[in-house]
């Protein structure tokens, strides 16, 4: 092998444009489209979910059957293979485990990915020149462990490096040590199991810090954030054990998939202040919402808890005390749909709430708010707040993770920033940011108008990332 043409395969549980539950998906899909632009060669191999699109299905080619193991039981694994949009995908095939109506939410999942992991490593034996598998968070990241333990002596493996992303240490796939040490037919005495038990549960996550060959996250800020307890989400320790090997590569966007100058599901294309004005005019219109000078808030995001909804709720009185338009799209928890219902209810002139998923609407939402609202709890990389960016919706974020990286903060001096933030996690403080964003929009408008300018010029693409993933690629092989 030569270095130039490096091989990476990405394992994933979910990719952009086959299947996707959040922004792992947009990552993993969009990634390897900005290596190929630095001579690196990469595939992806995912599970074979019924939910896949149905061409998809229908035309992969059967690569080859095998068995797994899975300590005394053998499952069947199908490869699969397709050419889609000039990228090679994989798929491993198991009816039982895979041919389900959603991704996640079963009461199996952690041994539904262990089966994925373990048939990833056997799948290996048909897929030619692999140099770096690249994992993502903790449905493949007992991969660099069993490539360790049980493969590295095996004819074709001893050259094949790791490496791990974590996307989010909040989750991290837990089961009962039992039942993990039955599935990899372990006896419980191997030397190494410190490194997956973590207090009284098995914890694949952790076994990936440990034995992948090198450990990313998504952000600078947020890889410094988790070597502490409040981030820690209880694996502080582990990531400052592996701090020789782990660093933060910030996330990026498909800048052709978000691009207000040739976006289609928005009203009116534009690249300037007043061209974007037109879809906040129509974004009203369509609503039934009185058009004026008031401030159109806008929130696309996932329903949880994480994602500082406690704050909102708290301050939304106050924050409807003021000239603004508020609109929320998103889907979650039960309590927190319900709640953004009674909002909308209780100011049907001034906020509408999409508990909904929707594309097209996030996609309006972007282009019609002037300001975008993300008081994230912790936020590893964020891409809102990237979108927003790129749209001219200066983002009001708390300083935590990636949103730290992407938003620079409003200077009242000289006008300069491209966002507002506020650093603690505190309804006040978020009303207090939201209040000082209006009176820049309302009493600045230059000020206002030149960080609208400055977001929409902003560069959050893939390609200084993937240069950095390729620059940790080369290191390793």
């Amino acid at each position: 092998m030569t270095k130039n043409k490096l091989s990476i395969l990405f394992a994933a549980s979910e990719c952009v444009p086959l299947c996707k539950t959040g922004g792992l998906a947009d990552a993993v899909g969009a990634l390897p489209s900005a290596l190929s632009k630095n001579s690196v060669r990469s595939s992806i191999i995912l599970p074979f979910y019924k939910t896949l699109p149905k061409d998809i299905r229908e035309k992969t080619e059967l690569v080859a059957e095998f068995q797994v193991s899975m300590g005394w039981r053998k499952q069947y694994a199908g490869l699969r293979k397709i050419k889609y949009r000039n990228r090679i995908y994989y798929f491993i095939d198991n009816e039982t485990y895979f041919l389900r109506d959603n991704l996640y939410g079963y009461f199996d999942d952690s041994e539904r990915y262990i089966f994925f992991c373990l048939a990833v490593l056997e799948s290996l034996q048909y897929i030619d020149g692999i140099d770096i598998i690249h994992c993502n968070d903790w449905q493949t990241a007992l991969i660099p462990t069993c490539l360790n333990k049980f493969y590295k002596a095996k004819k074709g493996y001893d050259h094949i490096k790791t490496v791990l992303t974590i996307h989010n240490l909040k989750f991290q796939g837990k089961l009962n040590p039992p039942d993990f040490m039955g599935m990899l037919g372990l006896n419980g005495t191997e030397d190494w199991l410190w490194q997956i038990i973590h207090g009284d549960q098995a914890n694949l996550l952790k076994s990936g810090l440990y034995n992948a060959d090198a450990v990313t996250t998504v952000s600078p800020t947020y890889a410094n954030e988790i070597k502490y307890a409040y981030f820690g989400a209880s694996l502080e320790r582990c990531i400052s054990d592996i701090d020789h090997k782990f660093s933060g590569i910030i996330n990026g966007i498909d800048r052709k998939t978000f691009n207000p100058n040739k976006d289609s599901k928005i009203y009116w294309n534009y690249n300037s202040v007043e061209e974007k004005r037109k879809n906040k005019d129509s974004f009203l219109f369509e609503y039934n919402l009185p058009k004026d000078d008031s401030l159109l808030i806008g929130m696309v995001t996932r329903l949880d808890e994480q994602k500082g909804l406690d704050l909102v709720l708290y301050a939304i009185d106050k924050i409807m005390s003021l000239p603004v338009h508020f609109v929320l799209l998103g889907t979650g928890d039960i309590n927190y749909e319900n709640a953004f219902r009674r909002i909308e209810a209780k100011y049907p002139d001034r906020a509408r709430c999409f508990i909904m998923y929707d594309d097209t609407l996030a996609h309006k939402i972007y282009a019609a708010s002037e300001v975008f609202l993300m008081p994230s709890r912790f936020e590893p990389c964020g891409l809102g707040q990237i979108i927003a960016l790129r749209y001219g919706a200066l983002p009001i974020v708390r300083e935590t993770g990636g949103l730290v990286d992407t938003v620079s903060p409003y200077n009242k001096v000289t006008g300069e920033g491209t966002g507002f933030s506020f650093s603690n996690y505190n309804g006040d403080e978020l009303y207090s940011t939201i209040n000082t964003a209006y009176d820049v929009y309302a009493n600045h408008p230059a000020h206002f108008e030149g960080m609208v300018e400055r977001a929409m010029s902003e560069v959050f693409s893939w390609d200084k990332s993937a240069k950095a993933y390729k620059s940790l690629y080369m290191d390793l092989v």
